[in-house]
């Protein structure tokens, strides 16, 4: 962690450190946003701050926020949160891999700590996990940079617009530029072809669904592009098992 020397003495985590930097501005404008739209949803200063520490989750928080003050049931709640942080089930199995040497404790801090975009950059430089003790060294460091650049800029930011939440207008349009940066962000993530098709699944459900009340459209987005997904990948893995069979 972040706080260990001996992991902060490695050159791996200045070098996670710095590949994470060129995407902190759009970190930072998110969460800026998001502590923004939390005061201005209704939250208190203190429930926002609580929020954005221990949620960590710019976009379940943006979902769920609006549910807490509009008084929606606790089940839409969480089943919204949980359906927007979906991906982080998908992130665990596969760092499950990575980490299963560590104990629970450490590595229940790193999957607290690790974000959308240091998974998308570690595994992108480590696509193996580690074989020996001086690879487990390494890529932990690395990871530990990355991730501690993009927490830093998410949490001093969105605590920034907690605190200046009364004094920026909304005419300002930071939301709008929050999800700009956003979408720029995880659209270079998108390098497949069936994340591709995930991602318009995804974006013709919410735009279709959505007059649906306490946003349950994203719901039924992410729902839908995560169950089509899964379909057409067992659907071509089976045909790849065919064609295998056949050329036997």
């Amino acid at each position: 962690m972040f706080w260990s020397s001996a992991i902060r003495r490695q050159p791996a985590f200045r070098e996670g450190a710095r590949l994470m930097a060129p995407v902190a501005l759009g970190i930072g404008a998110w969460g800026l946003m998001t502590g923004v739209a939390m005061v201005k949803a209704g939250l208190s200063p203190l429930e926002a701050v609580l929020m954005t520490v221990l949620v960590y989750a710019g976009s379940a928080q943006l979902a769920a926020v609006p549910l807490l003050v509009a008084g929606a049931p606790a089940w839409v709640i969480l089943v919204t949160a949980f359906c927007v942080n979906l991906r982080f089930v998908v992130f665990s199995l596969h760092l499950r891999h990575y980490l299963m040497h560590m104990p629970r404790w450490r590595r229940l801090v790193h999957g607290y700590l690790t974000g959308d975009l240091s998974y998308a950059v570690y595994t992108r430089r480590y696509p193996q996990p580690p074989a020996t003790q001086d690879e487990r060294d390494d890529q932990e460091a690395y990871l530990v940079g990355g991730y501690t650049v993009n927490w830093a800029c998410w949490v001093l930011l969105s605590l920034a617009g907690v605190a200046l939440a009364e004094l920026i207008p909304q005419r300002w349009g930071l939301g709008f530029a929050g999800v700009l940066a956003l979408v720029g962000i995880l659209a270079s993530m998108v390098t497949t072809r069936l994340q591709v098709l995930a991602l318009l699944i995804a974006s013709a459900t919410a735009v279709a669904a959505y007059s649906l009340p306490l946003r349950l459209n994203i719901v039924l987005a992410i729902g839908l592009a995560v169950m089509a997904a899964f379909w057409i990948e067992q659907q071509l893995a089976a045909l790849s098992r065919r064609r295998a069979g056949e050329a036997g």
